[in-house]
């Protein structure tokens, strides 16, 4: 049966996601990584009022290492069990957990972010590219002066799985197997989920279904700079699209054209 993405979390990954991702610290260090390799001010030690902004944090893959470094994170998931593992493992990090809609994220600001990430594929989940591009825009508005807006997100345009490679093992150990396979629309994508589970000494069958956006590269690229961001496009291990967007300096505002144009990088 068809869900929603947070009938779907809620009922199914949500439980397991933490299992999912794999080994943890490897997790958390490939985090950091993706952190280290990007330009001031994230991999710089940050001003001492620096803000930034997790969209989709799930369970804090990069507010907590963006907290480590400094900033004082607002991470925001429609998924409560992820902020509930999130609030766990913060300690006395400054993250503060919001459970709403993404898009609704500016609500629970108080000024505006020096980076505002939108990691894993965080944003095919929207329901349309129109929502896309709201995010996109409010994203924008939220950034102080050159500020970084960075999204990561699975390219289901260019290259579209066939036959027996649409099925894809997920993660399994002796307690859980968990598989999807994908259907292919003009705009979206359906995941089907099916997580085997050891359950009272048997094996239970969970399934559960959710649509994924189609969302080119390009166009994400023409979205972004036709909000005045110098954009850069590139791959990241796991064949993740990264974008990095970049709102100029404040005497820049307003001028036009300049910067890493649309559609520059892989």
């Amino acid at each position: 049966m068809l869900k929603t993405v947070d009938d779907h979390y809620a009922q199914l990954l949500g439980p397991v996601y933490a299992w999912m991702v794999g080994d943890l610290d490897t997790a958390f260090a490939r985090s950091d990584a993706d952190l280290d390799a990007l330009s001031p001010p994230s991999r710089q030690l940050p001003k001492p009022d620096a803000a930034a902004v997790d969209l989709g944090a799930g369970f804090g893959l990069h507010a907590i290492p963006l907290a480590r470094r400094g900033f004082s994170v607002v991470a925001v998931d429609s998924c409560e069990i992820l902020l509930q593992d999130l609030r766990q493992r913060t300690g006395s990090l400054p993250i503060r957990t919001v459970n709403a809609n993404l898009l609704d994220f500016r609500a629970h600001l108080a000024a505006p972010a020096d980076v505002i990430l939108c990691m894993g594929d965080t944003l095919t989940h929207l329901p349309d590219q129109s929502s896309v591009e709201a995010l996109f825009k409010d994203a924008a508005a939220s950034l102080n002066p050159g500020g970084l807006f960075i999204a990561t997100f699975r390219d289901y345009v260019t290259a579209t799985l066939q036959d027996e490679a649409r099925f894809i093992p997920v993660r399994s150990d002796a307690d859980r197997i968990l598989t999807c396979f994908l259907d292919y629309a003009d705009a979206t994508v359906t995941v089907h989920d099916l997580l085997y589970q050891r359950e009272g000494g048997s094996w239970r069958l969970h399934v559960g279904s959710y649509r994924k956006l189609r969302l080119a590269p390009q166009w994400v690229d023409r979205q972004l700079y036709s909000l005045g961001l110098a954009v850069v496009r590139d791959t990241v291990p796991g064949g993740m699209v990264r974008v990095t967007a970049r709102k100029p300096p404040a005497a820049a505002e307003g001028r036009t054209g300049g910067g890493a144009g649309a559609g520059t990088g892989s």
